[in-house]
């Protein structure tokens, strides 16, 4: 699934070219997670504004002349991904939305259609803002610090790799990203969460902020499909320290790396370095 990195390195590589265009039309093809919510000429003549993310979803403002403003709220689900370009490849059956502009189509292609995109008069308005109105905190959030972090998790009472997967309390700790950070600060990911101490929090904050940082500096994680609208592909994954590679020596002390599963999904982490 793309992750926060994955989004704002989408984000980022069309936010600045599709800025300022006039939308001359939009093409539907089968059916998203939700519908568009609006009747999709009614967005014919918008003018694309600053293209924003908020976790794992964008918002692409559009000024409408003589109508409501509002924007498009897009999620790229388990599978998705944005391409933008002045002259794209016909639609094939897994392109399920095209925003065609003055700049180029803004398309997004989604195999297993788990994603989205909705017509909103603002994101804290409508389905949009019930979407974002769960989302915990930007994990670079100045007003995000250790303490903060500490006093939600201490009110948590399942394991530290949960509550990061959850996303209310920080958002973008995804599962490849939550095992490196984990590992990063040396915390074993079955720790229970009201047993984190406050120097272990400081030391899981900014373990998480390097991580994400760095993801989003190689183009985020390619496991199967992701691209960015560019087409270009994420590199971290060959960068990971323990995800993905149950069997092999711990690169800090050699030990064997472990998989388990925690709520469905795969966990990697050395039991001999990240302790409980």
């Amino acid at each position: 699934m793309p992750e926060l990195p994955e989004v704002e390195v989408t984000r980022r590589s069309f936010a600045q070219r599709i800025r300022g265009a006039r939308v001359s039309g939009i093409r539907l093809g089968a059916p998203l997670r939700w519908p568009l919510g609006i009747d999709p000429q009614q967005l014919v003549g918008g003018v694309v504004g600053d293209v924003l993310r908020r976790g794992k979803y964008l918002w692409l403002p559009l000024a409408r002349p003589e109508a409501e403003e509002g924007g498009l709220l897009l999620h790229l689900g388990m599978s998705g991904s944005l391409g933008f370009d002045e002259a794209l490849p016909p639609a094939g059956k897994h392109d399920h939305f095209e925003l065609h502009t003055s700049k180029g189509t803004l398309r997004l292609t989604d195999p297993r259609r788990f994603g989205a995109v909705l017509w909103s008069s603002a994101p804290d308005a409508g389905l949009a803002g019930r979407l974002l109105a769960g989302l915990g905190r930007e994990p670079f959030d100045p007003s995000l610090d250790a303490a903060t972090l500490h006093s939600a998790l201490r009110r948590r009472r399942t394991s530290i790799k949960a509550a990061l997967l959850a996303g209310d309390i920080v958002v973008g700790a995804g599962n490849i990203y939550a095992c490196e950070a984990l590992f990063q600060a040396g915390i074993d990911p079955r720790l229970r969460c009201d047993r984190l101490s406050r120097p272990r929090a400081e030391r899981l904050l900014a373990a998480l902020r390097v991580v994400l940082a760095r993801a989003m500096e190689v183009g985020g994680s390619t496991l199967r499909d992701f691209r960015n609208a560019h087409g270009a592909a994420g590199e971290f994954q060959a960068e990971a320290s323990v995800y993905g590679r149950s069997g092999q020596p711990c690169p800090r002390c050699d030990a064997p790396l472990r998989r388990i599963v925690q709520g469905q999904r795969a966990t990697y982490f050395c039991s001999s370095c990240q302790k409980r």
